[in-house]
């Protein structure tokens, strides 16, 4: 079992956890994830560690509530357990001094994309990073974004923060300005890190994309996660999560994302038929 040691709300529908996990604490790197399973019934869902503290031996976790588990995970406090926290699983990101990267992370894609960023201004690269959300509300982890970069730029899709626009907007204003840029990682929606990788492929410019496929054992046994990478088959969780964007069939993913939407929405309903039935017998 793994204690939450810290909850908070970092915008509508988004939830940061501190959890006990010194084991996962002491081996984890950028780009790795864990699984989690709330009980004993409950399903299994990957999530990217967004910081770590291996003296202390506890992990961070930022989420958002998109279906039935994580509405229900949204649910704990401070003192709940978690019956499993499995990791770190996933290659970690490749970190070397590239020279001038971009970081880019678009929604909750924002808290992957800080850890990488973090270790790659550690390895003495130039971090320029773009974050951007649907809403000034809804940005995620700027302070903590702002501090691991050496330029960070925001892009809000309604304008009510930075850049009216999206990231894709910011990045190619970086390209036609004329910066140097070497490398470039991107975390977030699939249909932005289609077309960032679409943008950068016009200007040859190398871009790494972290995917979040459905995902089941997280061990390569049940090929759940499979992406089509340069046409080969690969497994995002013993694969990747990180691939050479230029190489993804971001079409496919979509679609498989789309695969079980029926069947999550029956879960949903029946997690909330539950949670009535339980607060009739109440009383509530």
């Amino acid at each position: 079992m793994n204690e939450i040691l810290r909850k908070r709300v970092l915008a509508e529908g988004v939830v940061e956890f501190d959890i006990d996990a010194p084991l996962v604490a002491r081996k984890r790197k950028a780009g790795q994830f864990i699984v989690l399973r709330i009980n004993e019934q409950g399903e299994r869902i990957p999530l990217t560690i967004a910081d770590a503290w291996p003296r202390k031996g506890i992990i961070r976790i930022v989420f958002q509530v998109v279906g039935k588990t994580t509405e229900h995970l949204a649910t704990l406090g401070e003192g709940d357990s978690l019956q499993d926290v499995v990791g770190p699983l996933g290659k970690p990101t490749h970190i070397e001094r590239f020279g001038t990267v971009v970081c880019i992370g678009g929604g909750i894609g924002i808290a992957p994309i800080y850890p990488i960023a973090k270790a790659l201004k550690g390895a003495r690269n130039g971090v320029i990073s773009i974050i951007g959300a649907r809403t000034k509300e809804l940005l995620i982890m700027e302070k903590e974004m702002a501090r691991t970069s050496h330029q960070l730029l925001i892009s809000t899709d309604d304008g009510s923060y930075g850049h009216h626009g999206f990231v894709t907007d910011v990045l190619k204003n970086l390209i036609d300005s004329g910066t140097s840029i070497d490398q470039v990682f991107a975390v977030g929606p699939v249909i932005m890190m289609k077309m960032i990788c679409k943008l950068t492929r016009t200007h040859d410019l190398p871009t790494i994309v972290s995917l979040n496929p459905i995902m089941v054992d997280a061990t390569g046994m049940c090929g759940a996660c499979r992406v089509e990478v340069g046409g080969e088959t690969k497994f995002a969780c013993v694969d990747g999560p990180e691939f050479d964007g230029h190489r993804v069939n971001f079409d496919g993913l979509i679609k498989r994302q789309r695969m079980y939407l029926d069947q999550e929405k029956v879960s949903w309903e029946a997690y909330h038929k539950g949670k009535q039935e339980e607060h009739s017998r109440l009383g509530e």
